[in-house]
């Protein structure tokens, strides 16, 4: 984070708010000629700063209201074991987040399903592909905040 200066930070956080800004208009923002924007912006791009440019979608629109957060337990630690766990969860779209974790837990995932009959599909494929110890879910009855902005 020290290569990155003032300006550079405003330019991040006026991206993550809004990706699809014009040159001109960020450049108006920040107070830079929209070469200048451009030139930070590929430089940021070049040392992986900024990852991909992408568009959020409402999963609610899509038919995708159930957010999911699994519980994982495993007695398998081995690296084969990891490999098929990855390659099983990078797979599947619903998956929208797997984390190794400290303490009692061994994964958390959090995905997103239509419904009670979607986690189960995603829960048995899952199953089905990787040996699991236990799995337990916890289902979200309200989104209080969600968001994709880093604090910068």
């Amino acid at each position: 984070m020290s290569d990155i200066d003032t300006i550079d930070r405003k330019i991040l956080n006026a991206l993550q708010r809004d990706a699809a800004l014009s040159l001109d208009a960020l450049g108006a923002q920040i107070g830079l000629s929209r070469n200048a924007c451009w030139r930070r912006i590929r430089v940021m791009e070049d040392a992986g700063i900024i990852t991909k440019r992408i568009a959020l979608v409402d999963p609610i629109k899509v038919g995708l209201g159930l957010t999911v957060f699994m519980q994982i337990k495993t007695n398998a630690h081995a690296p084969d074991w990891l490999r098929k766990f990855s390659s099983a969860t990078k797979a599947m779209p619903e998956i929208q987040g797997v984390y190794r974790m400290s303490g009692d837990l061994d994964y958390l995932i959090r995905a997103r399903v239509a419904d009670m009959a979607g986690y189960d599909k995603l829960y048995q494929r899952l199953i089905a592909l990787v040996p699991l110890s236990d799995v337990s879910a916890s289902f979200v009855m309200e989104e209080i905040k969600e968001s994709t902005e880093l604090p910068l």
